[in-house]
This record gives C-alpha cells, structure tokens and sequence, in this order.
C-alpha cells in the first residue's frame, strides 16, 4: 500500500478521510464549533464504525493512567480504561534480544523496572549510544522476553510521584502480543471497543541492530486482524519514516509525533536531512505528513509557545494549517504536577502538589486540538466535559 502524494498535492486518503471525518465534523470546521456543537458532531459520528466512534476532544490514557499507577503495565492501562479512557496508550514498543516486541517508554530500563536489584544482571550494565545521546543502563535488547518477564515495574518519576511506589513490584513488563490479547478481552467485558495507540521507539537505532519494529509489529496486528483502515489501532513514531515503512505494511491510522521546533527527527539526522521539526510543521511539511500520514502528535509548545518564565505565550498556527490539509492533532502530555504545567497554572512550590490542570486543558483544547494525551485521564475527561458543556 502506498499512499504518497505526487507534485504536493494532497488527494486525502481514505484513511485519513476517515479520521477527518471522526474529528473535523460535517464540513471539516472545527474551530468555529462551539463546544456543545463538537460534542454533539462527536456523539452523532459514535453511530459509524471505526475513528468515527472515537469522542472529540480525544482523551488519551498516556502509558496508561501513568499519573496513579507504574507506567506501562496492566496495572495502568487497566486504570485508564476504568477511568474512561477513549484509547489508551498500550503500549511503546522496545524489542528484546529473541524479537519480542515488549511495553517500556525506552528501551534503558535501569529507570523503569527493578533490575538494578537483580544480582544475575549486573553485568548487561552497559554504556550505549542511543540516538546520539550516550545512555548508560540495561537495554531490553540484551535481554531474552523470559529474562525480561524475571523483572517487576517500577516508578518512573518518584520525586513528583511517591504515591505511585507504593505499586512497585506488582507487575511484570507485559508484551505487546499480550496487549493485544489484553485489548479483545477488555472489549468483551465492557461491550465496548477498547482502543489502543502504541508506538515504535527508536527504529533507526534498532533497525541497525538487525531488530527491525515496523514489521515485526505488522506481522502481530495481521494475527489479530487489527490491521485495517478501522482497527482500533492507531500507531505512531517520531520518526516519519517508520510511518512511512507502516504505511506500506498496514492499513491503520497513522500518526507522525513532534518534539520541540528546533529539534530534527533521529532518522533525517541519520540520513543527513537537515531538516527540523519546524520545518515539518510549515504548510508545505504538513502537506508532506498528510502523504502517508494521518494526525500529528505535537508537543503542546507546538500549539502554544511559552515565554521564558514558561508562561504561555502565543498559539500558533498549528491547528489551522494542519486540519487544512485533512491531520488531526493529539499533542501531548497533560499532567496534573505543578513542574509540567505552564507557569500560570502552578500552585505552590511542592513537585508532586497538583495546580490547575483544569485551567490547563481548558486552555489546550480551546485551540481545537482533536484529543490529547494525558496521564491522568479522570482530570482529562472532567475537563472536555467542561469544555463542551461550557
């Protein structure tokens, strides 16, 4: 399958046809929609199949509900759905050294699970180059999936998170196969469709490594037949090529993830592009995008910039031009702590006190953003339920 444009012309594919239509409405005009109006485009678009049962805005359960629970794990992905998720976040896809593909925000663990308390793993304590940036810690890929399954999940940010230890330990590191099995199961007992959004971490770096995701990961989704146009499947990348090799292998809805403006992609600077996230973010980049992709993933700087004192400053014109050329935009991440909020926003000095979150996403999603990753999806749905009632 190939969907790339030819001259910059985009035709809109049927997938991102699709999507457009679960987000932007009748007509495609979400930013002069009121807030009752897009919830009412949302509720009447949930009688469709696939994207189009999907709520706007889109809350997204980040790494699961991460804000209560040790990321990636069943404990956290079994949380956001209870908590009512739309999707959850299930999982960032790292490989191990026999091929499994396995749920941690990074393939470094050290930070992550309890391995360091492992005595027979002492030494795969290792120094690596990992995109650039040299990495010190144990890499999934030099464990076997048994090896892996030895460990327990730990918390990833314990400073603005204490609450979250007392649940070290309690669960294991779960494959991405058991997501997907994890995802039927759930669908089954809530009688509804639970939807998931993983992504492939580092392809370039484990491409090299003779561990390649992009099909690894098709080959999974054929299994269970989540590979079509309306798999409650969307998957996503920093790097727009793994999109792009995706695009070729399955048929599920695509998403091209960007950090900061002035930061390049890890698979241009392996090949020697020059170009930056801003320049990917110009009419022309967003054209491009739209060729194999359908949605963005912005950082939420991206949508609004901020001053010096970290502030909100100015919204740009992301959103607009985006949605010109059929993307929608689910940037992340909503935290409730005040260090992860805009400064106007924090209450207090404490890391792990919480400030307006409310405040926060009020503002966000009055730029008519389609959804947003959060990783505290209760806030998140409270707050849409003010936004599109308000």
């Amino acid at each position: 399958m190939n969907t790339h444009e030819s001259n910059g012309q985009t035709q809109g594919t049927g997938r991102r046809a699709l999507l457009g239509a679960a987000v932007l409405g009748a007509g495609g005009a979400v930013l002069g929609l009121p807030g009752a109006a897009r919830a009412a485009d949302s509720r009447s678009a949930g009688q469709g199949a696939g994207l189009k049962s999907l709520p706007v805005p889109t809350i997204i359960g980040h790494r699961g509900a991460s804000g209560y629970r040790p990321e990636h794990t069943f404990g956290s992905y079994q949380l956001a759905l209870d908590l009512g998720a739309d999707i959850v976040e299930a999982g960032d896809l790292v490989p191990t050294k026999d091929g499994h593909l396995v749920c941690r925000h990074e393939p470094e663990i050290g930070g992550t699970t309890d391995v360091a308390a492992h005595p027979e793993f002492a030494a795969r304590k290792t120094t690596k180059v990992l995109d650039g940036v040299s990495t010190t810690g144990w890499f999934t890929e030099d464990f076997t999936l048994a090896e892996l399954k030895t460990l327990r999940a730990v918390e990833r940010i314990p400073a603005n998170r204490p609450h979250n230890t007392l649940y070290d330990g309690r669960w294991e590191i779960p494959t991405f196969e058991e997501v997907l099995q994890w995802q039927d199961e759930q669908t089954r007992k809530r009688g509804k469709q639970v939807w998931i959004y993983p992504e492939t971490k580092h392809p370039t770096y484990f491409r090299k490594l003779g561990l390649g995701l992009e099909e690894r990961v098709a080959k999974l989704l054929r299994k269970y037949g989540k590979d079509k146009r309306n798999s409650p499947v969307i998957l996503q990348s920093f790097e727009p090529t793994s999109i792009q090799r995706l695009n070729e292998l399955v048929d599920n809805p695509l998403v091209v993830l960007l950090s900061s403006a002035d930061s390049r992609p890890y698979d241009f600077v392996d090949a020697g592009d020059p170009r930056t996230t801003a320049d990917l973010i110009t009419p022309k980049g967003l054209r491009e995008l739209a060729g194999y992709a359908q949605g963005i993933g912005p950082t939420l700087d991206l949508i609004i910039t901020k001053k010096a004192d970290g502030s909100l400053d100015r919204t740009t014109t992301l959103v607009a031009d985006a949605h010109k050329v059929g993307l929608v935009l689910h940037p992340y991440t909503m935290r409730n702590e005040n260090p992860f909020l805009p400064k106007e926003f924090r209450k207090g000095t404490d890391a792990d006190a919480y400030g307006d979150a409310f405040g926060a996403f009020k503002a966000y999603f009055a730029t008519g953003i389609d959804g947003v990753f959060t990783d505290n999806t209760d806030t998140g749905l409270l707050a849409r339920a003010d936004f599109v009632n308000g």
